[in-house]
């Protein structure tokens, strides 16, 4: 009954998330409380909403300092300079213009934003896949591709948060075996950047930037969706070149500090947002402006990372997902118990494509989890194994900065899917590979 009770909650919970009847947040909260009463549970509910709290509440305190810092960092103008040089390096050559696309937008991707990873990339080199007849295709995947990998593997993107909350786990376990297939997907979409160039080099040439012709009223149009892209309108006020090299040494230390594990990651964040802030912006009404610039973005994810907590408390605490695991354990053939990291890998790619991310890794990843615990699988693997598939993911229809990126190259969501499906299911097994290579991902 447990099982039964626990599958008709998820198809709940999923069904409304996919519908838009619920918010993410308003889902993951209200279900699980309306099936907790129904199974008799009503009495332990505050209980299990307070461990489900306390269980992602590290999780959540290290999203919120992450965001917060790296958008400060992107407030200052750190990655302005590379944006310059690369625009400056490329010139006309397409092989140089997708490769120059690749790095910026992995670099760009560090905050884990989808959102500020597309406008900053598509804004900054669009007009120049115009001007040269590029295919804006090759933007927006390229893109795609950069944003899954960065934002897919560190622990303050979206689809490592969710997994790291919903299962409990520490960061830095988490992300550190990571580091490797994090390297070395990056290279991949590098490559992949080259790959798509070459092509266009074979269909376009090289051009010559200074007597290429374009339609001028193009051009005006690229440049007010620049504009408006742009965060603050463009704002030079909130910039500080004098820093950059500060802000980049910045960066450097707290990544080498949350590799080596001095600290425990949402400390390290918190303190090296309060060190960005404080010295790009000592002026006390100018960090509270800063602070309220990126509050919604980082309240909303904080939000619903609580309401996981939420979903997690409940599903562990009815038992449901123990009786769900034991289902789905009885279904499975012993020989395929030891595979169980690849299967969860491969499979995460149809998974998250037809789930949101909110239904995959609050709904499904916790019964996959425990289900490996039987074949003596750590759930620190299987949150690795799931994120595999976001290269897949990040095509799907139920990604709202899909639609972003797709609307400001100007290209439909059908044709996007159509040229990016082989590149991104491509880059999800070339990571799955490198994840087994590293021992990120074991086969018992």
């Amino acid at each position: 009954m447990l099982a039964i009770l626990g599958i008709i909650m998820i198809v709940v919970f999923t069904y409304l998330i996919m519908a838009k009847r619920l918010s993410p947040i308003a889902s993951l909260t209200l279900v699980p409380v309306v099936f907790a009463v129904l199974g008799g549970f009503g009495g332990k509910l505050g209980t299990m909403i307070m461990d489900g709290l306390k269980l992602v509440a590290p999780s959540a305190a290290l999203l919120l300092f992450a965001i917060l810092f790296f958008g400060i960092l992107i407030d200052a103008g750190l990655f302005d300079p590379l944006v310059e040089k690369i625009l400056k390096i490329v010139k006309g050559d397409p092989v140089k213009i997708a490769i120059g696309t690749a790095i910026l937008s992995l670099l760009v991707a560090l905050d884990g934003d989808g959102t500020t990873t597309y406008m900053i990339a598509v804004s900054a080199l669009l007009p120049l896949y115009i001007r040269i007849g590029m295919n804006p295709l090759i933007l927006a995947t390229v893109s795609m591709l950069s944003l899954s990998i960065m934002s897919g593997m560190t622990p303050w993107g979206g689809p490592a948060t969710r997994a790291i909350a919903v299962m409990g786990l520490d960061a830095s376990e988490f992300f550190i075996p990571l580091l490797p297939t994090m390297i070395g997907g990056a290279l991949w979409v590098v490559f992949t950047g080259y790959l798509l160039g070459k092509r266009e080099r074979r269909r376009i040439g090289i051009a010559d930037l200074q007597h290429k012709k374009v339609d001028p009223e193009i051009l005006s149009q690229l440049a007010a969706a620049q504009e408006t892209m742009s965060a603050d309108g463009g704002s030079e006020s909130f910039k500080r070149p004098h820093l950059r090299y500060f802000n980049l040494l910045l960066v450097i230390v707290v990544m080498t500090v949350l590799v080596m594990g001095l600290l425990p990651a949402p400390a390290l964040f918190l303190v090296g947002f309060i060190v960005a802030l404080m010295i790009n912006y000592p002026n006390l009404d100018l960090q509270k402006e800063r602070i309220a610039a990126h509050a919604n973005n980082a309240l909303t994810v904080v939000l619903l990372v609580f309401a996981a907590g939420v979903f997690a408390g409940i599903l562990s605490g009815t038992k449901m997902v123990d009786a769900i695991a034991q289902t789905l354990i009885s279904i499975i053939p012993d020989p395929a118990g030891p595979l169980f990291p690849a299967i969860v890998a491969i499979t995460s790619m149809p998974f998250t494509f037809v789930l949101s991310n909110d239904a995959y890794y609050f709904g499904v990843l916790p019964i996959l989890a425990e289900a490996a615990s039987a074949y003596g699988v750590s759930p620190v693997e299987i949150a690795r194994a799931s994120i595999m598939g976001q290269p897949v993911h990040l095509m799907s229809p139920l990604v709202a900065s899909t639609f972003l990126l797709v609307s400001m190259v100007n290209v439909d969501i059908s044709a996007f899917q159509r040229f990016a499906y082989k590149w991104a299911i491509l880059t999800a097994l070339v990571i799955t590979c490198l994840a087994l290579l590293t021992g990120a991902l074991t086969l018992i």
